[in-house]
């Protein structure tokens, strides 16, 4: 089971272990990193002077792997949102001190609800130290424990009971980044493409077939998506990294699509939903022929667009030239 650290969980595990043949990869909660980073811990960030991942071991998790991993976008981008947060929390909490001062606000317990309000609002509990009293307010960041969080910016470690021999670290590391695709494709059945919810029936036998129903046809929505890609914006040859943990990077015929919008044969470049829509006006007209209103109306196709002839050559289907 592949899954992120809020699916699998640590209870989660547990039963995983007592059901017993299943195997997992996940992540570890931020948490938890805090053990295999202490100063005795195998977590050093010596280990990624030359490459972004290690492999490391901890007692704490008998029988598994933790691949270490560093992505240095993502260190920069919890740096900068750490920030913007501590200096928007300072020029709340600089209000609270103004208010003090100035006499209009009063009471070790209303200056602690809104300060309370303050630092809860952003996250920012245990990066500042408070001192409040009746008639005075002060804060001040903790740098010590600010320090420590950011030594750890951009480091995750996943863990997983698959065997070496089975899956390197890079592919534990690729096999667990795939989650992306599995939340598109549940943002798709939720509400874009499938319209999963709201469910309107009231019996757990219809709910399940509802439901049962909807992932049929994310799998079909899965092979549309890819038998269709020469037609679409998707990306299909995408390079494999030489870095598991870095960014994915598009490919050069990709790009050259998304920036010219065509494909590689010089026709219009589309999205899948607006390949659907395209789709969709394929359609059966039944025609009357004359002014006699008791002339039997002839069903007759839309003639197919060239986009259209090519989408049912991809799936190996043949348009319907004839009515059954």
């Amino acid at each position: 089971m592949v899954g992120d650290r809020g699916m699998i969980t640590s209870a989660r595990i547990e039963a995983l272990k007592e059901l017993g043949g299943l195997g997992w990869v996940t992540a570890l909660r931020a948490p938890a990193i805090q053990a295999p980073a202490a100063d005795d811990g195998p977590l050093q960030m010596s280990l990624f002077d030359e490459t972004n991942l290690a492999e490391i071991s901890h007692p704490d998790y008998p029988g598994e792997r933790l691949i270490a991993c560093r992505d240095p976008a993502l260190a920069a981008e919890r740096s900068r949102k750490r920030g913007d947060l501590l200096a928007a929390t300072d020029k709340e909490l600089a209000k609270i001190t103004a208010a003090t001062q100035a006499g209009r606000l009063k009471d070790a317990g209303r200056i602690g609800i809104r300060a309370g309000k303050v630092v809860g609002k952003y996250n920012m509990e245990k990066h500042y130290k408070l001192d409040i009293t009746d008639t005075s307010f002060t804060h001040a960041r903790n740098e010590e424990n600010i320090a420590a969080e950011a030594a750890l910016d951009g480091i995750y470690i996943i863990r997983t009971t698959i065997p070496d021999k089975q899956m390197d670290a890079a592919k534990v590391v690729a096999t667990y980044k795939s989650l992306a695709n599995v939340e598109r494709d549940f943002r798709s059945i939720k509400a874009i493409d499938l319209a999963l919810r709201p469910i309107h029936h009231h019996t757990e036998t219809r709910v399940r077939a509802h439901v049962f129903i909807c992932m049929l046809a994310a799998y079909l929505t899965w092979h549309l998506r890819k038998a269709w890609a020469p037609l679409t914006f998707t990306d299909e040859h995408r390079p494999e990294p030489a870095d598991p943990v870095a960014p994915a990077q598009r490919s050069t015929a990709a790009q050259t699509k998304a920036s010219r919008r065509t494909t590689a044969d010089g026709a219009p470049a589309y999205s899948f939903r607006a390949l659907l829509e395209h789709l969709a006006t394929l359609t059966r007209n039944d025609i009357r022929y004359g002014t006699d209103t008791t002339m039997p109306a002839v069903p007759t196709l839309a003639a197919p667009t060239p986009i259209q002839r090519r989408a049912f050559e991809l799936i190996g289907q043949t348009l319907p030239l004839n009515l059954k």
